[in-house]
């Protein structure tokens, strides 16, 4: 996972994390946003329409082994999961493609809520800026993009395998025969979503999402669906803030199947950098300009943790 070349993308990254450590505090070892996660291991396995789709190596393999991260908004580690600033949730997903002769995988980072609070990495930066200054009022007034992320609703789930997730940014994906096509990710859940209103948070602990998750397990695996929505002629792929219509086709891509929590957590939290960058044969990036600056910031935020 190498730095994006524009050193102009890089600044931008490393004034967001900056900007992330001033809001939340520093938390050496810890992400500053998403700071509270857990990590599970499981297996993908793919549908007939995603070997249609795309010619990536986990799209056209029996399965493929996962490790995934849920996560509570915020750079906070020990943030109650009733407090409504855990959200959105995340979700994000590694599917372990290959170990030798060297170690080959591909991501989806994903959240709950079908937004983001700008176009580009400035609008990010100038949003959190205004959120650590305290000139987020003032921001949000000029700002409409901003603004409507603010104002989506973002409930707090029952449990991580009851919430459903979204991918940020379109991708191009690549068939076998070059047909291309691009697409935002989905992540469904296999139950049925259910969220909590205060009421009903009142009487939940500081970590029941946490603690819910191998109460879970116990029963069977928590599984999700993965899905596509595709773009037709003429939807823009290069801004996450501009929606697809709604009656565009789903697809349905595959099965996410969490099995185990994963081993060694606080080792394996520290070292682990997701990618919000494919990287790999039959997926690209869109031109969303975004792409390239949240990769900077996983990167730089994941070589600081892993030296803290």
């Amino acid at each position: 996972m190498p730095l994006p070349s524009d050193q102009k993308v890089v600044q931008t990254s490393s004034a967001i994390v900056s900007t992330l450590h001033d809001i939340f505090g520093p938390h050496p070892g810890f992400r500053p946003a998403h700071a509270k996660g857990v990590l599970l291991k499981g297996t993908f396995t793919p549908t007939e329409a995603a070997k249609a789709l795309s010619k990536a190596p986990h799209f056209n393999s029996p399965s493929t082994p996962i490790i995934a991260r849920f996560s509570s908004s915020t750079g906070i580690p020990d943030l109650p999961d009733t407090d409504p600033n855990g959200n959105p949730r995340g979700f994000a997903v590694r599917f372990m493609l290959a170990e030798t002769p060297r170690r080959v995988h591909t991501d989806i980072v994903s959240h709950s809520v079908d937004g983001f609070p700008g176009s580009t990495g400035q609008d990010a930066l100038e949003f959190f800026t205004a959120v650590k200054d305290g000139t987020i009022a003032n921001y949000l007034a000029s700002h409409p993009k901003a603004l409507a992320f603010v104002q989506a609703p973002k409930p707090t789930p029952a449990s991580f395998g009851k919430e459903k997730y979204f991918g940020v940014n379109a991708f191009k994906f690549v068939a076998a025969d070059g047909k291309e096509s691009f697409i935002r990710y989905r992540i469904v859940p296999e139950a049925e979503e259910e969220y909590l209103d205060e009421a009903a948070l009142k009487d939940k602990s500081p970590s029941f999402l946490y603690d819910g998750v191998p109460e879970q397990l116990k029963t069977g695996p928590i599984v999700f669906k993965l899905k596509a929505q595709i773009a037709e002629d003429g939807d823009v792929t290069n801004d996450n803030t501009v929606k697809w219509p709604e009656e565009r086709k789903v697809v349905e891509l595959g099965t996410i199947k969490l099995e185990s929590i994963a081993d060694d957590q606080a080792a394996q939290q520290k070292r682990i950098i997701f990618d919000p960058i494919p990287r790999v044969d039959g997926i690209e990036a869109s031109a969303d300009p975004l792409l390239e600056v949240r990769a900077g910031i996983y990167l730089l935020s994941g070589r600081e943790r892993r030296a803290a």
